[in-house]
């Protein structure tokens, strides 16, 4: 697993887009495992501190206990819809997975101004960063896999 640094490192065009699309949209969603196994989608938010990524959850969220108990995940931007004349003119979405690492040190938790003392704290650690968008008349998918590195692929 890297941190966002190391992936900006091994990838640094598409860590570049795959930041500008998650700074743009606040709101997104995270999968989670829920404790039979199945998947859990939740809405959530995030952010770049330190050369990494940031993710907070309110107390005892179903979230929060999913990643305590299992914390492989995924999280997906929201994006606009795209012109119906112009798909070139959609921005794309960003996928990412890896694991959800609790951070319970007192004074990094300090730092983030928690709105509980109870809140929960999750730094993100990487194993993929998919961005996906239209060029022309192609699907264009960027991708990076951990120890894999960097492709892209493209559909018409």
């Amino acid at each position: 697993m890297a941190s966002w640094t190391e992936f900006e490192r091994q990838a640094p065009g598409l860590a570049k887009a795959a930041r500008e699309l998650m700074v743009r949209h606040k709101h997104k969603v995270l999968a989670t495992l829920r404790k039979d196994g199945s998947p859990r989608v939740s809405g959530t938010e995030s952010q770049f501190r330190d050369g990494e990524l940031w993710m907070g959850s309110m107390p005892n969220a179903r979230k929060a206990l999913d990643l305590r108990r299992d914390p492989r995940m995924a999280i997906h931007t929201t994006s606009p819809d795209a012109d119906e004349t112009d798909p070139s003119s959609w921005a794309g979405d960003v996928k990412l997975a890896g694991r959800a690492v609790e951070v319970t040190d007192q004074a990094v938790r300090a730092s983030f101004e928690m709105p509980s003392e109870l809140s929960h704290l999750f730094r993100v650690e990487l194993s993929e960063v998919v961005w996906t968008r239209v060029e022309g008349d192609e699907l264009v998918v960027d991708m990076w896999h951990d120890g894999v590195g960097e492709r892209q692929m493209r559909r018409k």
